[in-house]
């Protein structure tokens, strides 16, 4: 291939990846717009100026338009939660549970319409593909590698497990199983009941984002800045964190 012809493939492939991203901002102000049901590719066409026709060459249906804007909302949340985590010093594990959950918490609320997408009523008809599994389970990810730096800090130094408080209730057989998973998946070797506790923080901590997002705390706790604090640091008591 000559000089020539990879500096034309490189500005093509350069001008393509331009148009990919003009598209996908003009998606989400649609969806902020109209919400997920009402994203249409003929009304990104059109604001965009373009034919539908050409438009299909880089989304070929709406679904993908749609799957493309979720995997860049979760690879964006994750990214938050790494870079909060990672900006702590790696034995201050309750800092970086904190740190963590204010990132997620401040990326729903400059992202509401995204965050919804993600975490908000499904897309009636949508069905999200394998490719977004991925990029879903980073954020997951970073909670996972908290919890299983939290179990070697606490573990004493004979190796016992601490004891931890409140008493944990026995898991049922299927919670074990499940818990079992989990820890396979984002912390392993850590004990099915560590699992449970921050799986409940974890739908906590979004119930309590969602609730603020969707105006449910109005005329109680809003401003929620306070409560959130407050309940970031029960929660990280809940689970054991040092």
């Amino acid at each position: 291939m000559t000089a020539t012809a990879s500096a034309g493939r490189t500005a093509r492939a350069r001008a393509r990846a331009e148009l990919t991203q003009e598209i996908k901002q003009e998606a989400r102000r649609q969806l902020a717009a109209h919400g997920a049901q009402g994203l249409s590719l003929r009304a990104v066409a059109r604001e965009l100026g373009m034919v539908s026709s050409a438009l299909y060459r880089y989304f070929p249906s709406r679904d993908e338009l749609l799957t493309a804007l979720i995997i860049d909302a979760y690879d964006a949340l994750g990214e938050a939660a790494e870079v909060a985590s990672a900006e702590r010093p790696a034995a201050d594990i309750r800092g970086r549970w904190a740190a963590v959950c204010h990132a997620i918490r401040n990326w729903a609320l400059a992202h509401p319409h995204e965050y919804a997408l993600i975490y908000g009523s499904p897309v009636p008809g949508y069905q999200a593909p394998q490719a977004t599994i991925a990029p879903a389970a980073r954020v997951a990810g970073v909670a996972g590698g908290l919890l299983a730096d939290a179990w070697r800090e606490t573990r004493g130094a004979g190796g016992q497990a601490p004891e931890l408080a409140p008493p944990p209730r026995p898991l049922p057989p299927a919670l074990v199983e499940q818990a079992a998973i989990v820890a396979d998946a984002i912390a392993p070797g850590v004990p099915g009941v560590l699992i449970a506790r921050v799986l409940i923080a974890w739908t906590q901590l979004f119930g309590m984002i969602s609730f603020e997002l969707f105006g449910q705390l109005v005329g109680s706790v809003d401003p929620a800045d306070t409560f959130f604090g407050y309940a970031v640091e029960q929660m990280a008591d809940f689970i054991g964190l040092p």
